[in-house]
């Protein structure tokens, strides 16, 4: 099958905002020896490009809305670009923090902007899978880069890790101007008519669950080095080859998510996914001394992190059909609120002087409560969606 060479620009930003967000939970200690912090402190890093991605989605998107596609996402990936590269020189612990706040701004713009230049690029019936053409960026990011990455920064030096992605930001500039085509900007759009979706319970309610349930797997993902090294007992030069066991579980988990979801749905997917999210960090936090016990709930948990994407975002699209771009962003900042809360409150036992199992055991909880609020979503608007999907299928014949 041949790819649109249009959608690859979006790929190849989605590969660098991928390999930042994820290859620092793989450098924490080398951060933490370096800046002279704790690991828990390092992982405060997390938190704050996190908190960047949600303080950035909603503004810049906000901004954005009446300029031409093309040329918001090149703004963009020329933002993400720079304060990647200036990641790479900041000499203590204080600026880092700043810097990779200021780095997180574009991150769910870029995907809020992109995922509407997918859908208005793609062929009638083509439009969810051209979005997931935009998202492999982040698969591979998970599977190839992150740990390649990883062992750059592990064996020379960390700071080789921001270098890397702000030339991966440089390539999709380039690949942006030259194969983005050129659209208009939709002047009928305003922020106060894209930002209405907020004022309805639905849509809060699968941003509550993408942020609480969600996070409880980053609990384990921002930890997953001294896990790994202190309480599985794996060498810390072999941490890349555990990354890649991470990132083929969430390519995996990407497709089966999408899998179950059309067969599913979405709200069921989202149940099943998060009951076995719950099992698996219980099983993080119990069984992770057995070394190959726990390689393979590393694969197990890398697959849930990613499976989950697809039905969560489908739930989002039905409660905001008519603010697609700005819903894409928020969906983004929900993520990210989960990557901070999953790394403060994961942090929270660590410091307390408790080992590296114990993060995994806040996750079960946070999963636990993004569990109970998805039954209390499927209770309140299956019937609905039931209701609404029969009227469509006696106005079938009318159309005919």
């Amino acid at each position: 099958m041949q790819i649109d060479k249009r959608i690859i620009p979006l790929a190849i930003g989605g590969l660098g905002i991928g390999t930042t967000e994820f290859t620092i939970m793989g450098l924490l200690p080398d951060l933490a020896r370096s800046l002279q912090i704790s690991i828990p402190e390092a992982g405060h890093l997390i938190s704050a490009y996190a908190f960047g991605v949600v303080v950035g989605a909603p503004i810049l998107i906000g901004y954005s809305v009446k300029f031409p596609p093309k040329k918001v996402l090149m703004v963009l990936m020329v933002i993400f670009t720079l304060f990647n590269a200036l990641s790479a020189i900041m000499p203590d612990y204080t600026s880092m923090m700043i810097i990779r706040f200021l780095s997180g701004l574009p991150h769910g713009a870029f995907f809020g902007v992109g995922t509407v230049v997918a859908t208005r690029m793609a062929a009638k019936g083509k439009a969810a899978f051209y979005i997931s053409l935009m998202f492999t960026g982040l698969t591979v990011a998970n599977l190839a880069m992150v740990p390649l990455v990883t062992y750059i920064g592990h064996e020379f030096h960390w700071r080789w890790y921001f270098a890397i992605v702000a030339a991966i930001g440089l390539i999709a500039l380039l690949f942006l101007k030259l194969w983005l085509p050129q659209m208009e900007a939709n002047q009928d759009t305003r922020f106060k008519e894209e930002i209405k979706f907020l004022k309805r319970k639905q849509a809060l309610l699968v941003l509550a669950i993408t942020a609480i349930g969600f996070g409880g797997l980053f609990t384990w993902f921002s930890y997953i080095t001294p896990l790994m090294t202190v309480v599985s007992g794996i060498a810390e030069s072999n941490m890349a080859y555990v990354m890649i066991l991470a990132g083929a579980g969430m390519v995996v988990g990407n497709l089966v998510g999408g899998y179950l979801s059309d067969r599913l749905s979405p709200e069921k997917t989202c149940i099943l996914l998060l009951t076995l999210m719950l099992v698996s960090l219980a099983g993080v936090f119990f069984l992770s001394e057995y070394q190959y016990i726990s390689l393979g709930l590393t694969f197990i948990c890398g697959a849930l992190s990613m499976s989950v994407a697809a039905p969560i975002n489908i739930m989002m699209m039905k409660a905001a059909p008519k603010s697609e771009m700005m819903a894409a962003a928020f969906m983004q900042a929900a993520f990210n609120i989960a990557n901070a809360m999953g790394a403060f409150l994961g942090g929270i036992p660590l410091e307390s002087g408790f080992s590296y199992n114990y993060p995994s055991l806040v996750g079960v909880f946070m999963t636990l409560i993004g569990l109970m609020i998805s039954i209390r979503y499927m209770y309140l608007y299956r019937s609905a969606q039931t209701l609404e999907k029969e009227v469509d299928l006696e106005c079938v014949p009318c159309e005919k």
